[in-house]
């Protein structure tokens, strides 16, 4: 009986006859197998005409490196899983890009998952990537359940919990405090002479303790009647227009606040179709900054909360963990954010 010859994905040569080794590219490269590991692993230790030898070698004979038993032998993996909550939108895409650029200049790739805003998904990706040997772990947040947060420092590898600030963190927080943000939102537009308000916010943790700590900073400034219509996450264009739809059903508020842009554009979107002004019937302000903010008729007011800043960081302290024999203890970053006064509010 004929054998069935293996297939490029087995980490074939060319010819599908045999496996290519680490061998067959040092030789195709004219170099020691010791520096196509290094220049695969540590590229920073390799010349730059040695690495690209290497990487044309590798392309020639297509050849896969085999992580696992690099990371057995290394104590390292080289991958770094992110958590977020969703990719529905794309209020998280500047971080990840920051990120995933800043640890690829040394070689790691980050492997993403999803937890749909739930703590008890998150708790069993966890599970599942601790037994994968990440080299760390980054979760979007700080609200976990107690087993995740038990495991992870457990875990004895570097965990950062992204925008999000707490006093006490598992590792490293690097982000922005939530509440400060509706504090400060909350200030801003009463002083601009605004009195009537609606609240639209998606359940999220995050989003909804802004939301609740600009409800409780408009009531210290005598302003108690703020409705609220919450929606299940994740923020949708249609969701900001059935916000708004709701709302307007029972009050007229003069200014929505709305937990994210992308529900802020819906609302902007259902005006419209009702033939209001904008900011002159109703007034909307949003969160996050995102690319399309700046590009809507009227353009959007908003919290600009430098994404990518946080993406840059996250890469720059797990680098310089991964290079430090011990922790030096808690570590919290505060990004800061910005009020961005636009035509809409």
């Amino acid at each position: 009986m004929a054998r069935k010859p293996k297939s490029r994905s087995q980490g074939t040569s060319a010819d599908g006859t045999s496996s290519v080794t680490l061998i067959d590219v040092a030789r195709m490269a004219g170099v020691a197998p010791m520096t196509v590991s290094r220049a695969l692993n540590r590229p920073e230790l390799v010349r730059e005409e040695t690495q690209k030898k290497v990487l044309a070698a590798v392309r020639a004979t297509g050849y896969v490196p085999n992580m696992l038993a690099g990371g057995l032998a290394s104590s390292r993996s080289r991958l770094v899983a992110v958590l977020l909550p969703t990719i529905a939108s794309s209020i998280f895409a500047e971080t990840v890009q920051a990120l995933m650029d800043g640890l690829s200049v040394a070689n790691y790739q980050t492997l993403i998952g999803l937890t749909g805003y739930s703590a008890s998904r998150e708790e069993a990706l966890v599970e599942a990537l601790l037994g994968r040997r990440p080299d760390a772990i980054v979760l979007a947040g700080t609200d976990h359940t107690s087993t995740t947060v038990d495991r992870l420092t457990r875990a004895g590898i570097p965990v950062v919990e992204i925008w999000d600030l707490t006093e006490k963190p598992i590792d490293m927080a690097i982000g922005f405090s939530h509440e400060q943000v509706g504090r400060d939102v909350a200030r801003h537009l009463v002083k601009k002479g605004y009195r009537r308000f609606g609240v639209i916010s998606v359940n999220d943790p995050r989003g909804l303790r802004r939301c609740e700590s600009f409800k409780a900073e408009l009531a210290r400034q005598g302003i108690g009647d703020c409705p609220f219509e919450t929606l299940p996450a994740p923020a949708t264009l249609e969701g900001g227009r059935r916000g708004l739809w709701r709302m307007l059903e029972y009050t007229r508020p003069d200014i929505i606040v709305c937990s994210s842009d992308t529900l802020a554009e819906g609302v902007l979107m259902e005006a419209a179709s009702r033939g209001m002004h904008v900011p002159d019937d109703l007034a909307v302000m949003g969160f996050g900054d995102l690319t399309m903010a700046a590009q809507l008729h009227p353009a959007l007011s908003t919290v600009k909360v430098g994404g990518a800043d946080i993406g840059k960081r996250t890469a720059a302290a797990l680098l310089e963990r991964f290079q430090m024999a011990a922790a030096r203890g808690p570590v919290c970053i505060d990004t800061g954010f910005s009020i961005i006064d636009r035509e809409s509010a």
